[in-house]
C-alpha cells in the first residue's frame, strides 16, 4: 500500500479530541526564495505542497521563510519560525547555511545536503550521503562476491566526506587512490593505478620474445598479440569513482585508454540522479550505480510538470519525501512534535527509498542500477 495513503487513513483513525481546533501541526521551511538559488527555493516550496495535497489533512501547516543561502539570513529565518511555534525545518538546502543554527537548540533542521553534521546536535543532514550510498555498493559486491576492489576519490570539496562514508560503511576496499580531476593529469595517474606502462611492455617484450623464437605457429600468435594493447592482469576485479559528469566521462576514458574494460572489471559509481548522457557513453558501459527509485522519481517529475508546467529541481524530490517522513513520525510520537522523534528507532518508505531513522541521523536504504545497452535497469 502507498505510504502516502496508509498515512491519511491512520489520520483518520486517530483520535481528533487530542488536538485543539486551532492547533497546527506546523513544518518550517528554510529555502533560498530570492538571489541565485531562488529557482531551487521554489521548486521546493511547489514539492511541498504536492506533498501536503497528498496527506491532505488540514492540521498540517508549511511555513516557509527565506535563507537567501546566507548563513547570518538563516538564523535570522530560523527565529522567526522559533518565534511561530515550530520545532521541525525541513532546510536550509546549502551546508554553509548551518554555521549559526545551534543556537536554536528547540528546532530540529533537516538540512538538505548530503554532508554528514556531526557538529551541530539540532542539524540532521537529510541528503543522500555518502555512508547510504556505500552500503548499497557494499551490498552488490557482496550479493556478487567481489573480493577486490579499489576506490577512486577525486581531490574535491567531497573527499573527506567519500572517506568518512568508506569508514562508516564498513565497506571492503583493497586500496583507495586520490587523483587530480584536471585532464591534463588524470591519464597519467590512471596509468600509474592500473600499472598501465608495465603491462604495456609486456606485451612488446612478448611479441619480440615469439619473433626470435622457433615455434610453429609464431605468426599467428604474434598477430593475435598485435591486436591487444597489453599483456597482464590488475590486481582489482571492481573500481568505484566517486565523480560526476564529465569528470566521471574523463576517468572512464583514462581507463579504457589503460587497457582497463568495463566488460571485465566493475564500473561503479555514486548516485548519478539518472543521468541521461550516460546512455551514450557505449564504451564504459555496463556502470554500476546506487540511486533513489526510479519510476518513483519518473512518477513524481511527470506530476510535477502537469501542476507547474516545469521540471523540478532533484532536490525537491527529497523535500517532497521528507514532509511525509515528519508528519509520519509524529504520528507515531502521539502528535507530540519534539527532538525525540528523531531518536528514536523508525522507518519510513518514502518514494526515494526507505529512510532509516535512529540515533538523531537519517541514512538511506536505495536501489541499485546499471547503465547498459542504452538503458537503465534496475538490479535491486
Amino acid at each position: 500500500m502507498n505510504k502516502i495513503i496508509l498515512l491519511i487513513i491512520l489520520t483518520l483513525l486517530f483520535p481528533i479530541q487530542k488536538i485543539l481546533a486551532d492547533e497546527k501541526i506546523k513544518i518550517g521551511l528554510l529555502v533560498p526564495l530570492s538571489g541565485e538559488h531562488a529557482e531551487i527555493g521554489q521548486s521546493i516550496i511547489k514539492a511541498t505542497q504536492l506533498a501536503i495535497n497528498k496527506i491532505n489533512n488540514p492540521l498540517i501547516e508549511i511555513i516557509p521563510k527565506n535563507s537567501k543561502s546566507n548563513p547570518e539570513t538563516t538564523l535570522r529565518s530560523a527565529k522567526e519560525l522559533q518565534e511561530l511555534g515550530v520545532r521541525i525545518v525541513i532546510g536550509p538546502v546549502f551546508n554553509k547555511s548551518l554555521i549559526y543554527l545551534d543556537e536554536l537548540e528547540n528546532i530540529t533542521f533537516l538540512s538538505l545536503t548530503n554532508k554528514d553534521n556531526d557538529k551541530s546536535k539540532n542539524v540532521i543532514s537529510s541528503g543522500i550521503n555518502a555512508t547510504s550510498q556505500l552500503k548499497t555498493i557494499k551490498k552488490f559486491l557482496e550479493l556478487n562476491e567481489i573480493q577486490k576492489t579499489i576506490f577512486l576519490i577525486p581531490d574535491s570539496s567531497y573527499k573527506n566526506e567519500i572517506k568518512k562514508g568508506i569508514s562508516s560503511s564498513k565497506i571492503k576496499i583493497l586500496k583507495k587512490y586520490t587523483y587530480d580531476p584536471n585532464p591534463t593529469k588524470l591519464t597519467n595517474q590512471i596509468e600509474k593505478i592500473t600499472n598501465y606502462k608495465r603491462r604495456k611492455q609486456n606485451l612488446e617484450d612478448e611479441i619480440k620474445r615469439l619473433k626470435n623464437s622457433e615455434i610453429s605457429n609464431k605468426e599467428s600468435l604474434i598477430e593475435k598479440l598485435e591486436k591487444q594493447d597489453t599483456i597482464g592482469k590488475v590486481k582489482f576485479d571492481s573500481l568505484i569513482i566517486a565523480d560526476f559528469d564529465e569528470s566521471l566521462k574523463s576517468v572512464t576514458t583514462s581507463l579504457l585508454y589503460t587497457d582497463i574494460s568495463p566488460k571485465k572489471k566493475y564500473f561503479i559509481t555514486l548516485n548519478q540522479w539518472f543521468d541521461q548522457s550516460l546512455l551514450k557513453e557505449t564504451s564504459s558501459q555496463p556502470l554500476y550505480f546506487p540511486s533513489i527509485n526510479k519510476k518513483n522519481y519518473e512518477n513524481f517529475t511527470s506530476e510535477y510538470f502537469e501542476k507547474f508546467d516545469q521540471y523540478p529541481n532533484q532536490l525537491s524530490f527529497l523535500s517532497f519525501d521528507l514532509v511525509g517522513l515528519v508528519y509520519y513520525l509524529i504520528l507515531q510520537n502521539n502528535l507530540i512534535v519534539d527532538e525525540t522523534i528523531f531518536y528514536k528507532k523508525n522507518m519510513f518508505k518514502g518514494k526515494i527509498g526507505v529512510f532509516e531513522i535512529k540515533n538523531n541521523r537519517i541514512n538511506h536504504i536505495l536501489n541499485f542500477y546499471k547503465v547498459d545497452d542504452k538503458k537503465f535497469i534496475k538490479i535491486f
